[in-house]
């Protein structure tokens, strides 16, 4: 019998891990520190370590990090803050929530991240900020991000969520991961992500001390010692229970990386085989200077023929994703208040022409064949 493909197997992963985690949730539920307890500074701990020595702010989510990290750093409303065309809705949606001006412009067509190129063409006298989304599992090219935003003093907050464990490569060879290049970073622990919890959970990471502290009084109410609040905050807290869990796959992370690193292989080998000439989609980039964690596996679909195709692998009982159907600069909510710097062709054609594949550490190599069955029966012929 074939196995059921899913374009995540998250209890597939769980069984794998499974003493320690409910190890770790029955400790959380033994001791009642549901809010704040030991596992989460733990946590805390540990992920720092494992980005080479950051503080790392726990938080609710992904969105409240990027909302906590604009708040921190003082912007006012009008302030125009750079942000990719082509990626998902909280990159700048709380860009807007402050009553800061988005400002959209494309991305790279092979890596569909955001240049330092497009970057400094939508730069004017109002930007203060940008922030680079990595997409898909791989960073953008953040030394000429960083050199340009030095050159005009803007900060950069590093959108992670899909890229955590990344490495980037400096000219001089050294490596740093992503999310701690900029002057913040920050990523989410949705259950899907590559490091992903049983629920929601993010973390905002900075080196600065100074910053670090108010980004940690921002998220617990604007207070540094209780009932005494110096800024205005919000209540955003990593539950207990999902540190927990958090703290059990932590070690994993790097294997997990692998192994999507050789689903990703094996796609990529099999699927060149069927159309080696690229006439009919184009395959995932590796950009040199970036290892790829393949959060996602993207195709891009050439003619067309993107939705007749998902729809073909949908008869067969094989999920695919669009991400993401539409860009942001023809999203409806943000009419009004973002400012498109360009064309942004590359961005509506990205949108138009994505297809994700199923992709996580349970994937066998008999599930990869049926879909890389599927998409050749789909254009034989063509």
């Amino acid at each position: 019998m074939a196995e059921k493909i899913k374009m995540v197997d998250l209890q597939g992963q769980y069984m794998r891990i499974r003493d320690e985690v409910d190890a770790g949730i029955r400790e959380v539920i033994g001791s009642a520190a549901f809010i704040n307890g030991p596992a989460v500074g733990q946590f805390r701990e540990n992920l720092g370590r494992y980005l080479g020595g950051i503080h790392v702010i726990p938080c609710a989510n992904g969105t409240d990090a990027l909302f906590i990290a604009l708040l921190s750093l003082g912007l006012k409303p009008g302030d125009e803050v750079i942000v990719p065309a082509f990626t998902y809705v909280s990159s700048a949606e709380v860009i807007g929530l402050l009553g800061l001006t988005p400002v959209m412009v494309d991305v790279s067509p092979s890596t569909f991240n955001v240049t330092a190129e497009n970057i400094r063409k939508a730069l004017s006298p109002a930007t203060k900020a940008v922030i680079p989304v990595h997409l898909f599992g791989q960073s953008c090219d953040m030394e000429p991000i960083m050199e340009l935003a030095r050159e005009h003093g803007l900060h950069v907050i590093e959108d992670n969520a899909q890229s955590l464990g990344a490495d980037y490569r400096f000219r001089d060879g050294h490596t740093e991961k992503t999310g701690t290049i900029g002057t913040i970073g920050c990523t989410s622990f949705f259950p899907s992500k590559n490091l992903g919890c049983y629920g929601d959970g993010g973390a905002v990471f900075c080196h600065d001390d100074a910053l670090a502290e108010r980004i940690a009084m921002i998220a617990n109410h604007g207070q540094k010692v209780k009932y005494h609040h110096t800024v205005l905050g919000c209540n955003s807290r990593l539950d207990t229970i999902q540190a927990a869990v958090l703290n059990a796959k932590l070690p994993h992370l790097d294997s997990y990386s692998q192994a999507r690193r050789s689903a990703a292989g094996y796609y990529t080998a099999r699927l060149k085989e069927i159309d080696p000439e690229g006439r009919f989609f184009e395959t995932p980039a590796e950009a040199e200077y970036s290892t790829h964690v393949y959060h996602q596996y993207t195709l891009k679909i050439q003619g067309g023929l993107r939705d007749s195709l998902k729809s073909h692998l949908a008869d067969r009982g094989i999920p695919s994703m669009i991400y993401y159907p539409l860009p942001l600069q023809e999203q409806e909510a943000f009419k009004g208040i973002a400012v498109a710097a360009e064309e942004l062709t590359v961005s509506r054609d990205c949108a138009r022409s994505v297809l994700s594949l199923p992709m996580h550490t349970e994937l066998t190599h008999q599930m990869q064949d049926m879909v890389i069955s599927g998409i050749a029966d789909f254009f034989t012929g063509r």
